[in-house]
């Protein structure tokens, strides 16, 4: 049997049942890697001789009779996580040599659920982009067309995916860096709520791998099943033992319910800021026309949901205050400089992104006044609907663009160009009040192209979304495997 593209739960049953080994599943997923990643170059630090032992130990573990929720599954992690040996730069060349001590929490969670590590996946400069391109690994290709980019900053992992290596990958998200890749590669991913799982070993080289609290950046699951998300969430939700005590038992309430004509959803495909091309509109339609022959509740406007304008703003100036926080003081001070000679009537994302690098710690105290503001909006909402169904980005995916001034970048929809940080605004309709979001592929555009839709859920109600996302999957399908025509290779030369 082919088993590249199996799903985590396939396996675990084939495994069950005496029809594969963990060492046959490793060996045919190195094999694939080496055959296929040269032309994709998803996988970036390539672990194979540990990944082989771990599988002999997970067949011998098996035969002593476990049965861990991963025990001898073939799995990627993202480049930015610590995994002890293997080095751990987030891209920057300066770090190629920085060898982390210690495996980050989600790795070692990972490994106690019996999953066999293949590798780490590439990752964008500082994971600082919506592309995966960097000067230590060069690029990732889009397995689907290898002339466009693969997402940012989990690109690897979803390239990875979408090519067959490995059922499972764990990527992070602050700016769409799960959801973006997952609707650009084809496959699903969760982002989930803020603070559900524990991000220690996630940190920027050299940085102490210490428990913390973070702002906006969430770890999360893909695959390329709904199903395979949930199964994934499970090993990776709970906080921190450093903190909470190995003990900790996390219970995430169930999902609202069960069947597809229960749900109540809002769909949207129209931002104040920015355009929705019409590949996504149509797989945004393709949903909400599936939602309502399935019986669901769909409406597509609400009186109720939060300011879409002024939370693209919070989110803007918080995701560009956090980038600044280790300017030199020389720059901080130019920054201040143009900042002070804005308009007060200048409220596009620009201005906001600039105001965002000199936010003061009071400034920042009043945004976050107003982000709670949102959160309650939110609470209030999600009192009358269980979901949101809207884009991720505007468009598929894009061709690459290197440019090293992203200002400079541009987003081409429908044949008319747009700010390239512009297109984050979809993500940070989630990320902005800690929302969790799924997001699951809808197709392909008239291009060939995968397109997806993000499925937000109420906070702490990772379930919902993911039981959300299965009946979709259902009805409309879900992964497919990419088509074997694709253009030629971005390769592994940097950038």
């Amino acid at each position: 049997m082919e088993w590249n593209f199996a799903t985590a739960q396939e396996l675990s049953a084939a495994l069950r049942a005496g029809e594969v080994t963990s060492a046959e599943l490793t060996d045919d997923a190195i094999a694939r890697i080496e055959r296929e990643d040269e032309a994709i170059n998803a996988i970036c630090v390539p672990d194979f001789d540990r990944a082989r032992a771990a599988a002999r130990d997970a067949d011998q573990a098996r035969a002593r009779g476990e049965d861990r929720p991963l025990l001898g599954i073939p799995v990627t992690v993202k480049e930015c996580y610590d995994v002890a040996g293997l080095p751990t730069t987030w891209g920057m060349p300066q770090h190629r040599d920085f060898m982390p001590a210690e495996d980050a929490v989600q790795v070692s969670r990972l490994k106690a659920a019996g999953a066999v590590v293949l590798g780490k996946t590439n990752v964008p400069l500082g994971l600082q982009d919506i592309q995966s391109f960097n000067g230590i690994y060069g690029t990732t290709g889009n397995p689907w067309d290898r002339s466009r980019t693969s997402g940012g900053s989990s690109g690897g992992s979803a390239a990875a995916l979408a090519s067959g290596f490995g059922a499972l990958s764990i990527g992070s998200d602050l700016a769409g860096s799960l959801r973006t890749p997952a609707h650009f590669c084809g496959v699903y991913a969760h982002k989930p709520t803020l603070g559900l799982v524990a991000s220690r070993g996630m940190v920027p080289p050299t940085t102490p791998a210490l428990p913390v609290d973070l702002d906006l950046a969430v770890a999360g699951p893909m695959a390329r099943t709904a199903r395979d998300l949930a199964l994934l969430l499970d090993v990776m939700a709970g906080p921190d033992p450093l903190t909470h005590g190995v003990a900790y038992d996390l219970n995430l309430p169930p999902a609202r319910h069960s069947r597809l004509s229960d749900f109540r959803v809002l769909v949207l495909d129209d931002h104040p800021f920015i355009p929705t091309g019409s590949a996504v509109r149509a797989g945004v339609d393709r949903v909400a026309g599936a939602l309502a022959e399935g019986g669901a509740r769909v409406e597509r406007h609400s009186p109720l949901l939060p300011d879409l304008a002024e939370s693209a703003t919070l989110y803007t100036q918080f995701l560009f205050s956090s980038t600044v926080a280790r300017f030199p003081v020389e720059d901080l001070e130019r920054l201040r400089t143009r900042a002070a000679e804005l308009s007060a009537d200048d409220q596009s994302l620009d201005a906001a992104r600039l105001r965002g690098m000199v936010l003061s710690h009071l400034d920042w105290i009043e945004a976050n006044g107003r982000r709670e503001l949102h959160r309650h909006g939110w609470r209030r909402f999600f009192a009358e609907f269980d979901a949101v169904v809207c884009p991720i980005t505007p468009t598929p995916a894009f061709p690459h663009d290197h440019n090293p001034d992203p200002l400079q970048r541009r987003l081409d929809i429908d044949g008319v160009g747009y700010p390239y940080f512009d297109q984050l605004v979809w993500a940070g309709l989630a990320t902005m009040p800690g929302l969790p979001s799924t997001a699951v592929p809808t197709g392909l555009s008239p291009e060939g192209l995968p397109v997806g839709v993000q499925l937000i859920g109420p906070m702490f109600e990772d379930r919902t979304p993911l039981r959300l996302a299965e009946l979709l999957e259902q009805r409309i399908g879900g992964f497919q495997a990419p088509r074997q025509n694709a253009a030629p290779a971005a390769g592994r030369s940097s950038y």
